[in-house]
């Protein structure tokens, strides 16, 4: 069986995450209707995936499902070295407070514990898998990467979550200091989904 999506459908981004859904909108090229599972109301299931491609699957069938529409999830997050990969598939939960979630709360608390590993090696890397799933039925998943170094304090205000403190290898501005469109082009989402539009466009 060949999955395809065509172009002008409506797609359901399972994410609650605005930044996320924004991003995902834009390197989807506009040639999708977006709407976020958010604004469905739909209910974020629990992520107990011990991978992002896993996550990302489990994220993508329960929005298809719920919504009987296409639908597309990212499963995303920051890997450190000197930490034996965390914050990883944990990323977010990094950054639960009782007020809700506070990246700047997420990056302070990598901060500190990279400090206090008493390491020097700052590299980092993030990771981005991709799912696409049809109601009841296939699902499409791939996975990308971009390495790069922790950069304390954080710099810039776009993009969102971790973006501040990641400086990509071969550039001199983090995540979150390039203009999204530079972000776009070599960021993990962006590997990400040249692999996916191989696979499905």
């Amino acid at each position: 069986m060949v999955l395809k999506l065509e172009f002008g459908a409506i797609l359901v981004s399972a994410t609650h995450n605005p930044g996320k859904a924004k991003e995902i909108a834009e390197l989807l090229d506009g040639k999708f209707e977006v709407v976020t599972a958010g604004a469905l109301g739909l209910p974020e299931p629990e992520e107990v995936e011990q991978t992002f491609v896993g996550n990302a699957v489990l994220k993508a069938r329960a929005a298809a499902d719920a919504s009987g529409k296409v639908a597309i999830a990212d499963d995303s997050g920051l890997s450190v070295m000197a930490l034996g990969g965390d914050p990883g598939v944990l990323s977010a939960r990094w950054a639960e407070t009782a007020g809700g979630r506070d990246f700047d709360y997420a990056m302070d608390r990598v901060e500190k514990a990279v400090i206090k590993t008493g390491l020097a090696d700052r590299s980092a890397r993030f990771h981005s898998a991709l799912a696409v799933a049809w109601p009841h039925g296939a699902v499409v998943a791939v996975e990308g990467t971009v390495d790069g170094m922790l950069v304390f304090p954080g710099r810039g205000t776009n993009g969102f979550g971790y973006d501040p403190i990641f400086q990509p290898l071969g550039y001199g501005q983090t995540f979150g200091e390039m203009d999204p469109m530079a972000k776009h082009a070599i960021s993990h989402r962006a590997v990400a989904f040249e692999k996916l539009k191989a696979a499905l466009f």
